[in-house]
């Protein structure tokens, strides 16, 4: 299993929102994510903005490409990409760039 970090930035007059949609994520969108190989998925807010991710996954190209096929991931990301800040005209899964592992202790 793969482990998975990434940063994004939410856009800091939008955090109270960003966080009242993550406390009511749909339910497809929680079923598709974990078909498509998503596990131990999390997500940290901090004040200013900066959104820190976290998951597992076995291929995480494959898992994007997995969601990235789904009509709920399309409606989804559409709905959040106005949260956001910096993803250069891309949508906020497409601009997720995994962070390189340096350390780990199991």
């Amino acid at each position: 299993m793969r482990r998975v970090c990434f940063l994004l930035k939410v856009r800091p007059d939008r955090l109270d929102e960003y966080r009242a949609r993550h406390a009511a994520v749909w339910p497809e969108m929680l079923d598709a994510l974990k078909a498509a190989g998503w596990h131990n998925y999390s997500l940290f807010l901090r004040e200013d903005g900066l959104l820190v991710g976290y998951l597992e996954t076995e291929d995480f190209a494959a898992a994007q490409a997995r969601m990235a096929a789904t009509d709920v991931n399309a409606r989804w990301q559409k709905e959040m990409a106005p949260f956001f800040e910096s993803t250069g005209g891309a949508r906020p899964d497409e601009a997720m760039r995994p962070l390189t592992e340096v350390f780990h202790l199991d």
